[in-house]
């Protein structure tokens, strides 16, 4: 009922206060025997004139359209504005057009300052005893600290308080700005520095903490992060980049829970666009698996770089068709776009594809890579990865496609697992290609990849999420990770520079124990590892080692115009030579014996080792190496 009519109680408010005023001021004016000050005008004219002149304006600036429960700036200098604009045109008027008499024009400039100031007041006061009568009214239940008392720390809590639906109660901020200490922002204190935290937090009884810092590096928030995963019972989330907050979503709404690669302590890697936007802008680049994470990833960043036609290969259906409505949605006519649903191991198909579309680059990525499926079944591993990626090589070394990427992964590395070698086995038909064709091969290498199908951070989240344990199959085990967006620029990059069937491998920065991401979860989640939620380890899982290398031991790398893409240099593997290890798989083949072929990649892959032999070598504990970025690389070479 009351917004129903709520222009027309600001219309008698107004109108009230300037009877008010004029009261006043008239009062006063008898009292000390003013009678100059009124003048020779009847005063009821004016007051009219300057009432009626002011609410044109009013209306023509909006001004009776506000809200002024969330009324800023904008909307109080609107009002001057019409104020200010009425009081003009009353003067004209009643000077120039109409004769009302004349009234001190004293006393009508304090009449018009004494009413729009009593105007401002009476919004302002509507908006902040209406702001806190919701607060309190409000079901408060989270007592938050705010990290980063700047812009959007500010936002927050505005947002916080403006809302009363918001479960969150701010305690206070915590900012390393010297000038912000001990100072109080919308009744909210800056108890102290970053640093301070962990010492105050306990006794102001605070249950989550929100970093609000969105232009903070990688390896500052990291930092940060790495000092509040120590405080017990407190749940820490942060908010986006600030590329991410231009969505103009409201603030609050986009804080989120901590993710693992916020923990990772180095900056997402951001490569050169330029060599990638000539090695892809007007060709038809074909990506096989690309409706998996990695090859949806790929065909997301190709589009970028104007391809001439993106042709999707997978076959799996649904999947691919997830990226097909994806890149539609967003492109739509201005993308030329083809999903095939074919299988690598068919070459027929595979031929009628390359002569439909005449790829100029292809980029594979289609494989099974699930470690204990593929020890369950490595037959199916040997056909898809091996024979698979060797059809797909001939055929594209046939049709005379320009360049050939082959996706990689540090499993490929002294293997302890069937996917492991059949990689290896991938990386070897690369390198057999060298001077036997015109077509360019080369292959990337890079680890674990947070967020794509089967990582450990989504299943970190979900057993977090329903109570614990957290399961790790070995606290001993050391991995290398980057995001899904890194790993696709990388293969891109590769891609561009690739000349003479090269293999390439990214700097990843330092490796980090599961174990300690696992724990620094849980903390940063608000429990307590070991206490609130157990972490459980569940056994080394067939073909699964304690840690994952990106080169091979004693083979020397050479650094790229990149710092961050390094070339492994490695003996020729000649075509005779693969011949005759692809003759040894097939023969293992129509035995269809998984120990058969276990024993055929053994002998076909000399680096193929069993996991209990290598993890045997590592002793009881596995230590970080250095985090420096050349010890990094040579890890394990020594």
């Amino acid at each position: 009922m009351i917004n129903r009519f709520r222009n027309l109680i600001l219309f008698l408010c107004d109108a009230a206060i300037l009877t008010g005023v004029t009261l006043v001021l008239a009062a006063f004016s008898l009292r000390y025997s003013l009678s100059d000050a009124v003048g020779r005008g009847n005063l009821l004219p004016h007051l009219a004139m300057l009432y009626g002149c002011t609410v044109v304006f009013q209306l023509l600036f909006h001004t009776y359209d506000s809200l002024w429960r969330y009324a800023e700036s904008r909307e109080y200098l609107s009002l001057l504005m019409a104020a200010f604009c009425g009081f003009f045109s009353y003067e004209i008027v009643t000077r120039f057009i109409l004769d009302v008499g004349v009234i001190s024009f004293l006393l009508l400039t304090a009449i018009a300052a004494l009413w729009v100031l009593g105007m401002l007041l009476v919004r302002f006061a509507y908006r902040v005893g209406r702001g806190h009568l919701l607060y309190r009214q409000g079901s408060h239940r989270i007592s938050m600290a705010i990290v980063g008392a700047g812009s959007a720390g500010v936002q927050l809590l505005e947002e916080v308080q403006n809302n009363p639906d918001s479960p969150y109660a701010v305690q206070c901020f915590f900012d390393d700005d010297p000038a912000k200490q001990g100072k109080r922002i919308r009744g909210v204190p800056v108890r102290g520095r970053i640093r301070d935290i962990p010492a105050r937090v306990k006794a102001l009884d605070i249950g989550e903490i929100v970093v609000a810092i969105p232009s903070i590096t990688e390896s500052r928030r990291q930092e940060i992060l790495q000092e509040l995963s120590a405080l017990d019972k407190v749940k820490v989330r942060v908010l986006p980049s600030t590329l991410d907050l231009l969505s103009q979503r409201p603030i609050r709404t986009q804080m989120r829970d901590i993710q693992i690669e916020d923990l990772l302590g180095r900056d997402p890697i951001q490569l050169d666009p330029a060599p990638v936007d000539a090695f892809l802008g007007g060709k038809t680049v074909m990506v096989t698996g690309g409706g998996g994470s990695i090859g949806a990833e790929l065909c997301r960043q190709i589009v970028k770089h104007d391809p001439r036609r993106l042709v999707i290969v997978d076959i799996y259906e649904n999947n691919a068709y997830d990226i097909q409505q994806e890149l539609l949605y967003k492109y739509g006519g201005r993308l030329d776009l083809a999903v095939e649903i074919a299988s690598i191991r068919d070459r027929e198909r595979l031929r009628q594809l390359f002569a439909r579309y005449r790829p100029d680059v292809v980029f594979h990525a289609a494989a099974h890579k699930h470690v204990p499926l593929m020890e369950q079944s490595p037959q199916e591993a040997v056909r898809n990865n091996v024979f698979g990626t060797l059809n797909l090589a001939r055929t594209a070394d046939e049709y005379g496609v320009a360049k050939f990427i082959q996706i990689s992964t540090d499993k490929a590395v002294n293997p302890t697992s069937v996917m492991g070698a059949t990689k290896r086995m991938c990386e070897m038909i690369v390198q057999s290609m060298k001077g036997r064709s015109s077509t360019v091969f080369a292959a990337v290498r890079f680890g674990n990849v947070l967020g794509s199908n089967g990582s450990v951070v989504p299943l970190f989240k979900r057993q977090i999420a329903g109570g614990g344990p957290v399961t790790v199959t070995d606290k001993r085990i050391i991995r290398y990770f980057m995001t899904i967006p890194e790993a696709a620029q990388l293969v891109l990059q590769a891609g561009a520079m690739a000349r003479q069937n090269e293999l390439y491998v990214l700097d990843m920065g330092w490796p980090v124990k599961i174990l300690d991401l696992a724990e620094n979860l849980i903390r940063l989640s608000g429990y307590t590892p070991y206490r609130d939620i157990d972490i459980v380890e569940t056994g080394l899982r067939p073909g699964e080692k304690l840690y994952e290398e990106l080169l091979i031991a004693s083979r020397d790398i050479e650094k790229t115009e990149n710092d961050q893409i390094f070339i492994e240099r490695q003996p020729l593997v000649t075509p005779e030579e693969l011949q005759a290890k692809l003759a040894v798989l097939a023969a293992a083949l129509e035995k269809n014996d998984p120990s058969v072929i276990r024993d055929a990649l053994h002998q076909v892959v000399p680096t193929f080792h069993e996991p209990e032999e290598l993890n045997r070598e590592q002793g009881k504990e596995v230590t970080l190496p250095d985090q420096s970025r050349a010890k990094i690389l040579k890890f394990r070479q020594a």
